[in-house]
């Protein structure tokens, strides 16, 4: 109003008018007019905002299509989709992500890389000189190596379980699953399980960071003109602190090194790739942009999961006795060190709880929006969304689907992967996404879980200090627990 307040009378109604106007429209003459929502959410992208700062999102948005059902207003020209054929035409489809997707660009908004392309054909081709790293054969050359990384973990639990005292099991999942990628990218943990604490309160700050970057994606000028911006680029000020200056200086040696090229790790494969690919135009902030995006993505997401298999195992505790058991089947009894991952994946219980609790408790809890780019518009459940309508689909909302799950949908029961009709509903599984814009490094994912929750499973017991105590999360980019304090002690007969 202040603003206002120095405008010509003229020109603050003329203003006034055609935000009057914008507003009637969104509301009573928009394509999306009838589609029910959140009244707020037909005028301006702030209801969604007000839902992420809350940290509900995604539970806000299970609770909305149980009321209105497969579509949902959730923006002037954005509608979130729970039908089941909308996994299909719109995540496994080539259709345009939405614009959010470009407040990813690293170091600054100048530079696409497969996570801020939003144009398929661009992402695919930025994705082809990076993906090798990530393959599973290439991921596992370095086995030995992540081993170490993670026995640091049980390392700690050990000390835990001697002394008797409570452990936050939240941040000591972090700071493995950080050093793991660090070890995996650029075979160099960041050194959280070394000392032990949050180096710099990088982890601490990083939930703040995440809501930002869930707004920030809705509001890209503001983004740019403040942050994501070569002048900040250029002064070398970033707000990711310890994770980023430490791989960033990674890079830095080893392009020096370049006897360590032969290494198996992700550098390695980036640095080769950058050599063959130079004439058809990679560039090293392409290298940044994936380490950026590793680091990003994968120490919080992969530490929700491993949360959520522990928080739900030991409150079914006949899944933890029987997954044990399983356990010790596989192996031929007590072994010692980390479980291998070949031996891991034998383990069919245990690798249902952990997708039990990837669905129940997912660790991506906003929507994945695409664009509607046929002309002919989206046909989804009987009704068509015109060309240009952003249309999403929520993990959470997948997930927690009755339609798709039964009735018993929000609760924990791995046994569901082996009742009838569990194959069928196996493309419902998406904690990684679908499609081209596919999470590139679940594969890690896939093998910290595997490797950490059977070796958990085989030597330990846990129980949370208060048993009635839930956890606390904030759904933000993405949703990751606090504050349940556990006893770890080591298997009886130890």
């Amino acid at each position: 109003m202040a603003f206002l307040a120095l405008l010509t009378p003229q020109l603050a109604l003329t203003l006034l008018l055609a935000l009057f106007s914008l507003l009637i429209y969104r509301r009573h003459f928009s394509p999306l007019r009838n589609i029910p929502g959140p009244f707020f959410a037909s005028f301006t992208r702030l209801w969604h905002i007000h839902r992420i700062l809350k940290g509900d999102q995604n539970l806000e948005l299970i609770r909305l299509h149980e009321k209105h059902g497969h579509i949902v207003r959730i923006a002037p020209n954005e509608v979130s989709l729970s039908h089941p054929d909308a996994v299909k035409k719109v995540l496994a489809a080539p259709l345009r992500k939405g614009d959010w997707y470009k407040v990813i660009a690293f170091p600054d908004g100048r530079f696409e890389n497969p996570m801020s392309a939003i144009i398929p054909s661009v992402k695919n081709e930025l994705s082809r000189r990076l993906a090798p790293a990530y393959t599973l054969p290439n991921l596992l050359r370095s086995e030995s190596s992540i081993d170490t990384t993670i026995s640091h973990l049980f390392t700690w639990l050990d000390r835990f379980a001697a002394s008797g005292e409570k452990i936050d099991l939240d941040k000591f999942f972090t700071f493995c699953t950080s050093d793991v990628i660090g070890e995996i990218i650029f075979s160099k943990p960041f050194g959280f399980l070394r000392e032990g604490r949050d180096i710099d309160n990088t982890i601490a700050n990083s939930h703040p960071q995440a809501a930002y970057v869930s707004i920030a994606g809705f509001f890209r000028w503001f983004h740019v003109m403040f942050l994501s911006n070569r002048f900040i680029t250029w002064l070398g000020i970033t707000p990711w602190g310890h994770l980023i200056s430490t791989a960033m200086a990674a890079i830095a040696e080893r392009q020096q090194k370049k006897d360590d090229l032969e290494k198996f790790d992700a550098l390695a494969h980036w640095l080769r790739s950058l050599e063959v690919n130079k004439e058809n135009g990679m560039e090293m902030h392409e290298v940044h942009s994936a380490a950026f995006n590793a680091i990003a993505a994968g120490n919080e997401t992969v530490s929700a999961g491993l949360q959520a298999f522990v928080y739900y195992m030991i409150r079914h505790e006949s899944a933890w006795q029987k997954a044990r058991e399983e356990v010790d089947v596989v192996l031929g009894g007590r072994q010692e060190g980390v479980v291998g991952y070949a031996e891991a994946q034998k383990m069919g219980y245990l690798q249902a709880c952990i997708k039990e609790a990837l669905r129940v408790f997912g660790p991506a809890s906003m929507g994945l929006p695409r664009v509607v780019t046929d002309p002919k518009g989206l046909e989804i459940g009987g009704r068509v969304l015109p060309q240009g309508t952003t249309v999403s689909v929520n993990i959470w909302v997948i997930h927690h689907s009755k339609e798709i799950w039964g009735e018993d949908a929000s609760e924990f029961r791995p046994e569901r992967w082996f009742k009838e009709g569990a194959t069928a509903r196996e493309k419902y599984w998406i904690p990684w996404g679908l499609g081209y814009a596919s999470c590139p490094g679940q594969n890690i994912a896939r093998i910290e879980l595997s490797k950490i929750c059977a070796t958990l499973v085989r030597d330990y017991e846990i129980r949370q200090v208060d048993k009635g105590q839930e956890w606390r999360w904030k759904a933000y980019f993405t949703v990751v627990p606090e504050g349940w304090p556990c006893f770890v002690r080591r298997r009886e007969g130890e």
